[in-house]
């Protein structure tokens, strides 16, 4: 009895030892400390401002007016005697007006066209009994580690008699091999029934693809098609070597020319007087550039928000399973 007495303290220390043990969280758990908040608020803070502080002063300074600019002795940080001459001379009918309905609709045709090979060659690689499916698959993965090189693009593009066309500028890049093989990941995520099920009651492959497959896909199709029109509206390259008419240069070749490699435009881009009873002041050259900037930037900065919450959902998961 003595014995039995003894012993029990150490078999209730060990039982709450156990419990605590079996209670414990790691450290990830644990909610953060008040400094802890605090410093993670200060660098979101800092971080946040490192990233809207240049594009404030860009909208600014494309806002500004002549004396502006002129006091500030170059970019302005406090707005003073704003003004739109900047943006209405650019979009006056000038080299940028041009350039920047060439980049919309190459942007809207491109991203369209590439999202529907897309989709249809990402569906197509990810049912295992289709034609050539693995030796399809290692080309498209091919594609990751050699590329075609500048020469022999110059020279595939010139025989099919794509040079100065806007063709040019949306063939070439038609399809990525990324964008691709996420698309494929995420379709072959999607449970076998349900295309079975529809091949029992009838359906055909692309029956299966509009009716069963594209509606459970709205994630990553959005997303890549954010990926293909980010990409066509900020290209370049493609129209610095296929266009030798100015007249068809994208808004992303005119800002590279006018603002990265500091060369004039063609008359009629920026120079444009303002029409009359408009009241408005020459715009500095300064601001026109920043105006450019700005310009070819808010596309972009209007459509993410829209598209940011399909991200996770249909970059990571579609980059993890299959």
């Amino acid at each position: 009895m003595t014995s039995q007495n003894l012993t029990l303290p150490s078999r209730l220390t060990r039982r709450r030892r156990a419990i605590v043990e079996k209670n414990e969280r790691p450290a990830w758990e644990e909610p953060p400390s008040v400094p802890g908040r605090i410093s993670k608020g200060l660098i979101l803070g800092l971080v946040v401002l490192a990233v809207t502080f240049p594009l404030y002063v860009v909208v600014v300074t494309s806002l500004s007016s002549t004396e502006a600019v002129t006091r500030a002795g170059g970019l302005v940080v406090v707005p003073r005697e704003l003004t739109l001459s900047a943006y209405v001379q650019l979009l006056s009918g000038g080299v940028v007006t041009k350039a920047l309905v060439v980049s919309m609709g190459v942007t809207v045709i491109g991203t369209v066209f590439s999202l529907a090979i897309t989709v249809l060659a990402a569906y197509g690689l990810s049912r295992p009994g289709s034609l050539l499916h693995r030796p399809l698959l290692f080309v498209v993965l091919l594609t990751f580690l050699f590329g075609p090189g500048i020469i022999p693009s110059y020279l595939l593009v010139s025989s099919f008699g794509l040079i100065d066309s806007y063709a040019s500028l949306i063939l070439p890049t038609a399809i990525s091999a990324f964008n691709l093989i996420v698309m494929r990941s995420f379709f072959m995520g999607i449970p076998g029934e349900l295309i079975d099920s529809a091949r029992v009651d009838g359906a055909g492959e692309f029956g299966i693809l509009t009716r069963i497959v594209m509606p459970l896909s709205k994630a990553v199709v959005a997303v890549v098609g954010l990926f293909y029109a980010v990409s066509y509206w900020n290209a370049f390259f493609n129209a610095l070597l296929y266009l030798n008419d100015n007249n068809k240069w994208p808004l992303q070749l005119v800002l590279r020319t006018y603002i990265v490699q500091a060369q004039q435009l063609p008359s009629g881009a920026g120079g444009i007087a303002a029409s009359p009873g408009m009241n408005l002041a020459p715009a500095p050259t300064l601001a026109i550039k920043m105006a450019i900037v700005v310009i070819a930037v808010l596309p972009v900065l209007l459509a993410y928000p829209f598209i940011q919450r399909h991200f996770t959902k249909g970059v990571i998961i579609g980059a993890v399973k299959g």
